[in-house]
């Protein structure tokens, strides 16, 4: 059976590039599958210096083949961001390699099975909260006082549509993502005057999320698919065309006016809530 959820992916040869980002340095947390992977090839398409982290070593070997073939200046590390002294070490590595930091994209989350409330643990919560509005503040404290020194910084972070419209089984998920939210807002008011720009994007896509082989019976595949059939564009977003495009553009200094704010790039899903 053919994925449920309609795509329009761009060609690799065809990925936008962005050449302003040439030469800078960014570090790219969760970059070896899905929405991150998606970033890591843009970036590294369009020149940037790139210090990519992931949880498993296998994934970031497969990265780290893609990249040498495509001549990208990058480095990997095995790096979990719920250990604030692992971003830390991070930090002081990119440093080490590259001598700068001039962006950081807190992709990185773990995710927990769909559960209604009264199912979850403390575990639960722990998980997300850990990996989710802990790490991001442990990752851009740790950045911060490089981009404070050289007067400017780009931060992205990552929501969900999910924490605003209540999705049901999603709770201690949501919950994690709206808090990444209201730290994305404290840091852009505390750190703009240093030139760091915080912002958060609230992307869709989800297809690299479901079984690659489909039988029909697959409650995620059902439920996805009956999402994208009220969706104004009626399609899934793609990691490398739709997503890290905009991700590009708040590392730009086109968007050196912009910050504090969370923007949908989910195709206008969440003017279904």
């Amino acid at each position: 059976m053919t994925n449920p959820i309609p795509t329009e992916k761009t060609p690799p040869d065809e990925a936008p590039r962005f050449a302003e980002l040439a030469g800078q340095v960014v570090v790219v947390t969760g970059g070896t599958r899905g929405i991150g992977l998606g970033i890591v090839r843009l970036l590294a398409r369009s020149g940037a210096r790139l210090m990519i982290t992931g949880r498993k070593a296998h994934r970031l070997e497969r990265v780290a083949d893609e990249l040498a073939k495509l001549g990208a200046e990058f480095e990997t590390r095995v790096s979990d961001v719920a250990d604030r002294d692992a971003s830390r070490r991070l930090v002081d590595e990119t440093l080490a390699a590259f001598g700068t930091i001039d962006a950081l994209v807190a992709n990185a989350q773990s995710y927990i099975n769909v559960k209604p409330l009264l199912e979850i643990t403390p575990e639960d919560f722990d998980l997300v909260l850990d990996t989710g509005p802990r790490g991001t503040l442990w990752l851009m404290q740790a950045v911060v006082p490089a981009m404070q020194a050289r007067g400017r910084g780009r931060i992205v972070t990552f929501g969900s549509s999910m924490g605003q419209t209540g999705a049901p089984g999603y709770g201690p998920y949501s919950a994690a993502k709206e808090a990444v939210r209201s730290l994305t807002r404290t840091a852009a008011r505390e750190w703009g005057r240093f030139g760091i720009t915080v912002n958060c994007i609230c992307p869709a896509s989800a297809s690299h999320r479901l079984p690659t082989n489909l039988d029909g019976d697959d409650p995620r595949a059902r439920a996805f698919a009956a999402m994208y059939k009220d969706h104004p564009l009626g399609r899934d977003g793609d990691p490398l065309a739709d997503i890290a495009p905009v991700v590009a553009f708040l590392l730009s200094d086109a968007s050196q006016y912009l910050t504090g704010q969370t923007l949908m790039v989910d195709g206008g899903g969440i003017l279904r809530a």
